[in-house]
């Protein structure tokens, strides 16, 4: 019996499946305890700065005059960010009730780009004239209507999104906490609700795969051999959906890798039906007389860990070639 999944032939690996997914299951490492701060990054010092500077442009949360925190917004940015915060909204969110609460038409794009370039610059004066001061208008006169108004009565069975310890009871609300501080159970159940980092995580998720897809594209290098890095949401003939590697290239694929990390197990079925599907594609080009094209897996993160027959699966449909953080540079020695 062969130590690794790759080093088995296909009737070893068939009739020993269970054997070599405890392999696989013994390589993984989950790093789910840190993640990437990555540009845009706001430390907490930066933020309890906009929320001093909007603290003071409401006269300690009294009064939300859209005119006042537009100006001190375009002079601390950061401020745009705390009000989203408060809001509890992402920036589409954001843009989708200013459209419908003033009339005037914020993308989804304007919204995403304004959030961005603030978190990259938040304490740099911003500079906005024409549309784009009319849309940050649109943001900032919703954002104080909303923040006033506070949470109406939902109907039976709904929770309405401003019924949060903060924002329930309108400015009455916001004075309280910002004076007594917050209730330690609330935060921890609105966190609860939230998933904490949830914002974050979802901002850096490239980053955590780029660190297996660098490693990959290192050992390729090392041994001299010929590949394609394709580039996100790339089309590629022949594939519906680009996978990560094609070596040598993409008009003569002979190897195709993907480079999976996942904390989640659905998500880790979700890419194991994706790289069943990448074997389907060389099976298929195989019953049309043309080459096929070996599959590789490369995955990393507790997700893969948790269902067995998803594992199986994997190992089929790649015939053994799973490799992990711990045995990525034992590839060239399987093609």
């Amino acid at each position: 019996m062969a130590r690794y999944p790759f080093e088995a032939d296909f009737a070893d690996l068939h009739a020993n499946l269970d054997h070599y997914a405890d392999i696989v299951f013994a390589s993984l490492k989950s790093d789910f305890l840190t993640m990437p701060k990555g540009r845009g990054f706001v430390e907490y010092s930066t933020f309890e700065t906009g929320y001093e500077a909007l603290k003071q442009a409401t006269q300690g949360f009294r009064d939300f005059d859209p005119e006042a925190i537009r100006a001190a917004l375009l002079h601390t940015p950061m401020i745009f960010i705390v009000l989203r915060a408060m809001l509890g909204f992402t920036p589409p969110e954001w843009a989708y009730m200013a459209g419908s609460h003033t009339g005037i038409s914020v993308t989804q794009g304007h919204a995403r780009t304004l959030d961005r370039d603030i978190r990259l610059a938040p304490l740099a004066p911003l500079r906005r004239k024409g549309g784009g001061m009319a849309r940050l208008d649109a943001l900032v006169q919703t954002a104080c209507a909303l923040l006033q108004e506070g949470a109406p009565d939902a109907k039976l069975g709904k929770l309405h999104r401003l019924d949060k310890a903060d924002t329930k009871h309108g400015l009455t609300g916001l004075r309280h906490l910002a004076g007594m501080g917050v209730p330690y159970a609330m935060l921890l159940y609105e966190r609860f609700l939230g998933r904490p980092f949830a914002g974050h995580r979802d901002s850096v998720s490239e980053l955590i795969g780029d660190g297996l897809e660098t490693a990959i594209e290192d050992v390729l290098t090392r041994t001299g051999l010929s590949f394609r890095k394709t580039k996100r949401a790339e089309k590629i003939p022949d594939f519906d959906q680009a996978p990560d590697f094609i070596l040598p290239s993409e008009f003569n694929p002979q190897v195709v890798i993907e480079a999976k990390i996942t904390e989640d197990d659905g998500t880790a079925r979700d890419k194991v039906t994706r790289i069943q599907h990448l074997a389907e594609l060389s099976a298929q080009r195989e019953r049309r007389g043309e080459d096929g094209f070996t599959v590789i897996a490369c995955i990393g993160g507790r997700g893969f860990s948790v269902r067995r027959e998803d594992m199986k699966k994997l190992l089929l449909a790649t015939k053994g070639k799973v490799f992990t953080l711990g045995t990525l540079d034992r590839i060239p020695d399987t093609l």
